[in-house]
């Protein structure tokens, strides 16, 4: 057996610091509704991944970086990253057995609950969501095989575990 690294948090916490700063990086307005969830995307595989290290709390914890760093509504994002986490959670035994297209598929459930979860909050401050809301699902469904490959690569080159 191949002994863990001794930083593993960093390299876990790394990836979230990444997947936050490609959420903000800037995109055409064309594209930015085509952005997936990136921190979210995160966030489910290393719950899949490593349950015993990362969880709800770290959903939380997230959440309120990425609520922060955006500018939306202090614990609107923390609140859906928390669901999505305990979810995950709840079913990371399933979830790790599926091939990684029917993971995609289950992806884009969670991301869509999390996206539901965001449209409450909006509604109930008075902001309306529209079609355009609703598709970075989609698109967190598409990259989630990419996404999946190469945090599977640097937890398997790091020994996280």
């Amino acid at each position: 057996m191949i002994p863990a690294h001794p930083h593993s948090w960093l390299i876990i916490s790394v990836s979230f610091a990444a997947a936050l700063a490609i959420t903000l990086f800037p995109v055409p307005v064309l594209l930015a509704p085509l952005r997936p969830d990136w921190t979210t995307l995160v966030l489910i595989y290393w719950i899949i991944a490593l349950p015993h290290r990362v969880g709800v709390g770290t959903g939380w914890v997230v959440g309120m970086f990425q609520d922060a760093a955006t500018g939306t509504l202090l614990g609107q994002q923390a609140l859906g990253m928390t669901v999505v986490a305990y979810l995950v959670l709840l079913l990371y035994q399933r979830i790790r057995n599926y091939p990684v297209w029917q993971q995609a598929i289950i992806v884009m459930i969670f991301v869509a609950l999390f996206r539901v979860i965001g449209a409450w909050v909006l509604g109930v401050i008075g902001r309306p969501v529209g079609f355009s809301y609703w598709l970075p699902a989609l698109t967190s469904m598409l990259v989630w095989p990419l996404v999946f490959l190469v945090l599977r690569h640097i937890r398997r080159r790091y020994h996280v575990v």
